[in-house]
């Protein structure tokens, strides 16, 4: 996209015109009516077009060819020159989208410094487009346990493809990281990742969100999904989508095409589709709150993302990682962290999983005041577990019971947490706690706590009884 495309249909103009520009610098392609211009544009888009409105023998003037070049390719600029021009005409093709407009005889100073200004404006959009792709959401995935590594195995499987992908997951879990992975790793990694974030549009704009509009006061404005051409559009819980909207994304995903509000014309996307969700679909879809159509055409390759407390082994990297994360982009406090504080992270429950996680570790540097490691009593705890003398504080519920069953209940908790927190590793287990491996086994036998595999990796859970018949 660096050459210029001058339609016109006066052989005179168009390479007088050529020649000057090839005096500056520039290459140019020269097409002498609509069907030649819309060849050329098809087999590589120009950086800019320079078109005559007034096209002889042609089935398109230059505000057909101008609507179509806004549909198809936005990002080139427009400059529209006609003999015939008057303030009527130079309006409606600013409102469809030109960059200027220049009346025949134009001078040739004017010409230039309008194209200068075109072509600098352009390549300015596409830098700042590509500097926010790069900078808006890092696509790194982090981590080491075997529910993670089941996950990124999936992940890598799908990026090169142009397959939909439906991740599943809680939320603060990561399903954005994985949707930017698979972006970051596939053929489109340059071209646009647009976030649709279905919860948080107001329903009644949501249409003018997703595919733009047209209006004769303010022209054309472009929406998500025309931003997302080439490249991929994410729809962020899509379960909160208008059932409206559903069935009209349905019709985008079978005829990648789709109409403005207001306006007439097709407009045609490449697209994929990367879909998340933190809900049932299947119960969504029974309550008649999601089309079984669209869920179908979203879930070609579904993928889970594990909640944290899947993948406890990860809390050590994860928060070292966010820990230089902060120290990059705010100036935080390059610190480590303790042992303890390890341990008592890896301990800890996790509703907001790793966005949670990501929050308190800047919590912590924000508000510590020292450079030293970082040590478990900065945490916050989910309740209080010692009083001030550093006695162990018992719940209601602990107190009540005889010693027996309460050094049951701990030990039971206490191996379970421990478990894990090490990714199902009772070797590892055991070495924590004192055990011998042998007796930790004959211990969480007693105990009714058993290990089994969910998402990839090993977790404990009670030992469940079967039912009595």
């Amino acid at each position: 996209m660096s050459d210029i495309l001058i339609v016109d249909d006066e052989r005179d103009i168009r390479e007088l015109v050529s020649d000057i520009l090839e005096d500056e610098g520039y290459s140019t392609r020269l097409a002498g009516n609509s069907d030649e211009c819309m060849a050329e544009i098809n087999s590589e888009p120009p950086g800019l077009l320079i078109l005559d409105i007034w096209l002889k023998d042609s089935r398109m003037d230059g505000i057909d060819i101008l609507k179509a070049v806004k549909r198809d390719n936005p990002d080139v600029p427009v400059v529209i020159i006609s003999g015939h021009g008057n303030i009527e005409i130079a309006v409606a093709a600013i409102k469809q989208g030109a960059y200027d407009f220049i009346e025949k005889p134009f001078n040739i100073d004017q010409l230039m410094v309008v194209i200068r200004r075109a072509m600098e404006t352009s390549r300015l959009r596409r830098e700042n487009a590509s500097l926010k792709r790069k900078e808006v959401t890092s696509s790194d995935m982090i981590g080491k346990s075997a529910a993670f590594r089941a996950m990124q195995s999936q992940l890598d499987k799908v990026t090169k493809s142009n397959g939909r992908v439906m991740l599943s997951g809680p939320a603060g879990s990561g399903k954005e990281i994985a949707a930017r992975y698979i972006h970051a790793h596939s053929n489109r990694a340059n071209a646009p990742f647009v976030t649709v974030n279905c919860a948080g549009i107001e329903p009644e704009r949501v249409e003018e969100v997703l595919f733009g509009r047209e209006s004769s006061e303010r022209g054309i404005e472009s929406g998500l999904l025309e931003e997302a051409h080439g490249g991929v559009v994410y729809f962020d819980e899509v379960a909160d989508m208008p059932l409206g909207t559903q069935s009209k994304i349905l019709r985008v995903l079978v005829d990648q095409q789709f109409q403005r509000v207001g306006g007439s014309d097709k407009v045609r996307v490449d697209l994929r589709v990367i879909s998340s969700t933190n809900r049932d679909l299947d119960h969504e879809i029974a309550a008649d709150r999601f089309r079984e159509e669209l869920y179908h055409r979203l879930n070609v390759v579904p993928i889970a993302v594990p909640s944290l407390e899947e993948r406890r082994e990860d809390i050590p990297v994860l928060a070292q990682h966010f820990i230089e994360m902060c120290n990059e982009s705010q100036g935080l406090a390059l610190r480590e962290i303790s042992e303890e504080a390890v341990a008592l992270l890896q301990t800890m429950t996790w509703p907001g999983n790793v966005r949670q996680l990501k929050n308190l570790i800047e919590r912590v540097l924000i508000l510590g005041d020292g450079a030293g490691p970082i040590e478990a009593k900065e945490l916050p705890t989910e309740e209080e577990k010692t009083d001030d003398s550093g006695r162990v504080v018992l719940s209601g519920a602990l107190a009540t019971l005889p010693l027996r069953e309460a050094r049951e209940a701990f030990e039971r908790e206490y191996l379970l947490t421990q478990i894990n927190r090490f990714g199902g590793n009772i070797s590892r287990t055991a070495s924590f706690v004192g055990m011998e491996r042998s007796a930790l086994h004959r211990k969480l036998k007693s105990l009714g706590v058993v290990t089994s595999n969910k998402s990839g990796a090993r977790v404990a859970q009670l030992d469940e009884p079967e039912p009595a018949e």
